[in-house]
């Protein structure tokens, strides 16, 4: 394999992803990809890891995937997804999409410019999008001849709302922050030099404040009941949750912190004190 298309830093809790390809405005390759599944894999068993932060090298976020072939970059599976991959399933089980959304530690997604295509729908399943002033967007797959990927028809919609979805999926012209924004795509706009800093204010706030089992059962929580019709599924799992929690070290900690006004020091592990009813969704 040739060097690595990230850059990954571990600072008390927080790990920055850095996609590193920025002479070629940090544009998706198959080994991007594979190597932000294991790096997203890897910090969903790593209890050092309490937020995920990504965001790209030089100018661009993500500027889409690399076409530098030309046209028949699109329909070249084994460089666009990686080797033995058919048309039929061009995107292996497993993928950076499903790390991202499987795990358990919440993301933010730092977007210093550029992020169009897959530039973009990677941070679909990422929990917070920040954006610098100078950022732009595009879900340009129907001026290439193609159909939203990486599951953005099932992301998008649940981020900004079914009318702006088709919207901008329709047009597939590139848009600015600004319109981002009103769209409910990103977080205000920021001036690039605070990008960063606001994104590790976040990180640092959940990692400071929060027990992490408890972020990593909330993020499935909402991320897997948002869309279902009725709420009655969701009671029968919360209300077991937090009576198996509330019997817990955990809750015993917050309780404590808060009344001795000091900050928690949860002993919970996402490797190890995931309740029982979790991962409920498997249930037979």
């Amino acid at each position: 394999m040739s060097d690595s298309t990230l850059l990954q830093q571990l600072d008390e809790g927080i790990l920055t992803i850095t996609l590193n390809r920025p002479d070629k405005l940090n544009a998706y390759t198959a080994q991007m990809g594979r190597e932000l599944a294991d790096a997203f894999r890897r910090a969903d068993v790593d209890d050092a890891v309490r937020v995920v932060i990504v965001t790209g090298a030089g100018k661009a976020f993500c500027a889409g995937a690399d076409i530098s072939g030309g046209a028949a970059s699109f329909g070249d599976t084994a460089r666009l997804f990686g080797e033995g991959r058919s048309e039929a399933a061009p995107r292996p089980a497993g993928g950076f999409i499903e790390a991202i959304f499987d795990c358990r530690k919440p993301s933010i997604a730092a977007i210093n410019g550029a992020a169009v295509g897959v530039g973009l729908t990677m941070t679909l399943p990422m929990d917070i999008r920040l954006a610098a002033n100078g950022a732009r967007f595009g879900c340009v797959f129907t001026r290439r001849g193609l159909v939203p990927e990486a599951a953005s028809a099932w992301f998008l919609p649940r981020i900004v709302g079914l009318p702006r979805a088709l919207r901008w999926s329709y047009s597939g012209r590139v848009f600015d922050a600004a319109e981002a924004e009103r769209g409910g795509l990103i977080e205000p706009a920021l001036a690039s030099d605070d990008l960063l800093p606001r994104a590790r204010e976040i990180a640092r706030e959940i990692a400071d404040n929060t027990a992490p089992v408890a972020i990593a059962l909330t993020r499935q929580l909402l991320w897997r009941f948002s869309a279902e019709p009725q709420p009655w599924g969701l009671l029968q799992v919360d209300t077991a949750l937090n009576i198996h929690l509330g019997a817990g070290p955990d809750v015993r900690e917050g309780v404590a912190a808060f009344l001795e006004k000091r900050a928690p020091a949860f002993p919970g592990k996402v490797s190890t004190d995931m309740p029982p009813q979790y991962p409920w969704w498997t249930a037979a």
